[in-house]
């Protein structure tokens, strides 16, 4: 319940702090005198739209700030608007996002102001109504998680589908040039070394002339080996070296030289014995060369690893291929068992909305018979539309006045006619939903007499279980209240133009403000006693 209520600053409200009793709370007060201030003031607490304009006087600033008694204890939740427009939110003195208000106040408060009658007609709002009669939450939850789930299913299966068939597409051809550069065994650094393999190849003749011509010149044709002229000189020189310490390191690096070259000889030999002739090798190093390039400039590749990198690139691109077809296989088994789920879940929706219709149907003529329509009729129809999140079923209230077949309300209710309506809704759903506090903003627009006298019994009985404040200009209704407000405005002296404020009138106060309601400004002392009465009959 909405214990208390502080306002600074909000448009002609310059200070309020007022508490507020459980049950009914009636607030009345002339035309202009700013009951549409307060509903504003809540509606700033409910997340409504933040104006500058709703600033009063030369103020900073205004602030709107509720304490709400709650199953979790007290929460305090306010709202601060400043001249730049910006506004700020807080629940309990810690600084929230305009969401999270919002979200916390609609468990808190239900405004229902006299524009919201229009809802009555919109096909979402009389679907939701149904569902929260027929207790169908939870059918509701899974059907719009398996409605979001369908959604992926849909999303992802048409995105997988489209690539795999761009994949397909070029699947043969690039399966073609897979297989061509699989053939052709590539290796890193292959070319390289074929060029050089094919350079000593074509010039076998002459490295074998030029390795023959360099091991005769180790063999002298008028003199000893190179070999044995060296060794001849170390064995002098060793020799020399008795008398001459000095000679016999150069002994030493002749003997070193001589192995050297010894070396050297074995070396070029070798070479010159496994110098090949090109017979078919260098046709075949020419053939696999002349591939390589062949397959380079194809695919404009400027080397064979990037051949190689090709290579592997189309092996993945074809193996993904193959995992967009299981993906794609998936994905489709996946959203018909979804599909199923769905079709389940909606015909589990539509049967319990189907059986409860009837139900609630007849509860609202029951009390609409009570508000002195007696021949009214109000049938929900559930029919079946396009599947979507809240299932494949729209409803559609029909109401005759009259004793007629129903048509949609829409059509033919007046404003009196939709006043009772709605609050017969109110009635049956305010308990459903466990409302804390309930507000309405002069529902009983449009009706007078006893039937206003009506309305205000069923919002007095729905007082008995729950906070519920009435705006009303009718005494009737007025009477019914538990506590009494007064709206009034005047001209403050200090603060230079008009303010408005919020009283708690009890006696004679009452009485004459009934009276007012029953009588207009000039209150007669009939109206009085009417009002006396009407008090006491509650």
């Amino acid at each position: 319940m909405l214990r208390a209520l502080h306002i600074r600053n909000y448009i002609l409200i310059d200070s309020l702090d007022i508490e507020f009793p459980e049950g009914l709370v009636i607030i009345t007060g002339q035309t202009g005198a700013g009951k549409s201030i307060l509903i504003g003031a809540l509606g700033l607490l409910a997340g409504g739209k933040a104006d500058p304009s709703m600033i009063g006087g030369d103020a900073a600033d205004c602030v709107v700030e509720g304490e709400f008694e709650t199953a979790e204890g007290l929460r305090i939740v306010r709202r601060v608007i400043y001249r730049s427009g910006r506004s700020r939110c807080f629940i309990d003195d810690c600084p929230v996002q305009i969401q999270e208000l919002s979200s916390l106040c609609d468990r808190l408060i239900d405004i229902h102001s006299q524009h919201k009658s229009l809802l009555l007609t919109d096909k979402a709002f009389q679907l939701s109504l149904l569902d929260s009669y027929a207790g169908n939450d939870g059918l509701l939850e899974e059907c719009r998680r398996l409605w979001t789930e369908l959604g992926e299913c849909r999303k992802e299966l048409e995105e997988a589908s489209e690539r795999l068939k761009k994949s397909r597409a070029g699947h043969d051809y690039n399966q073609s040039r897979l297989g061509e550069l699989e053939a052709a065994g590539l290796k890193g650094g292959e070319i390289e070394e074929l060029e050089e393999e094919q350079k000593a190849l074509a010039n076998a003749e002459e490295i074998r002339e030029r390795l023959a011509a360099a091991v005769a010149c180790f063999t002298p044709r008028d003199a000893e080996g190179i070999s044995a002229s060296l060794q001849e000189a170390r064995r002098q020189i060793e020799h020399a070296g008795r008398y001459l310490p000095s000679v016999h390191s150069l002994a030493q690096r002749l003997n070193s030289a001589r192995i050297e070259l010894e070396d050297i000889l074995a070396e070029i030999e070798a070479a010159a014995e496994s110098a090949e002739s090109p017979g078919m090798r260098l046709e075949t190093v020419e053939q696999r060369l002349s591939l390589l390039y062949r397959l380079m400039k194809k695919h404009g590749c400027a080397s064979v690893e990037e051949l190689m990198e090709l290579r592997d690139s189309l092996s993945g691109e074809l193996s993904g291929t193959e995992e967009l077809e299981e993906k794609c296989r998936e994905t489709e088994q996946r959203l018909a068992a979804t599909e199923k789920a769905y079709e389940s879940c909606s015909g589990k929706l539509s049967a319990a909305r189907r059986e409860a219709a009837g139900r609630f149907g007849a509860e609202v003529e029951g009390h609409l018979h009570f508000l002195e329509l007696e021949r009214a009729s109000f049938e929900v129809e559930v029919n079946p539309r396009s599947a979507g999140a809240c299932g494949s079923d729209e409803v559609c209230f029909k109401f005759a006045a009259d004793g007629r077949a129903g048509v949609d309300v829409a059509k033919c209710a007046s404003g009196g006619e939709i006043s009772r309506i709605m609050l017969s809704l109110k009635a049956m759903m305010a308990p459903l939903k466990g409302m804390p506090t309930l507000i309405f903003d002069e529902i009983d627009s449009g009706v007078s007499g006893s039937v206003a006298d009506k309305m205000g019994s069923m919002i007095c009985e729905i007082g008995r279980s729950m906070q519920v404040f009435s705006i009303t200009h009718l005494p009737q209704v007025a009477a019914k209240g538990s506590a009494h407000y007064l709206v009034s405005k005047h001209f403050d002296d200090a603060a230079g133009h008009d303010v408005s404020g919020i009283t708690l009138l009890e006696g004679e106060d009452r009485v004459r403000e009934i009276a007012r309601l029953l009588s207009g400004s000039t209150i007669t002392p009939e109206a009085l006693a009417n009002a006396r009465a009407l008090i006491n009959e509650n």
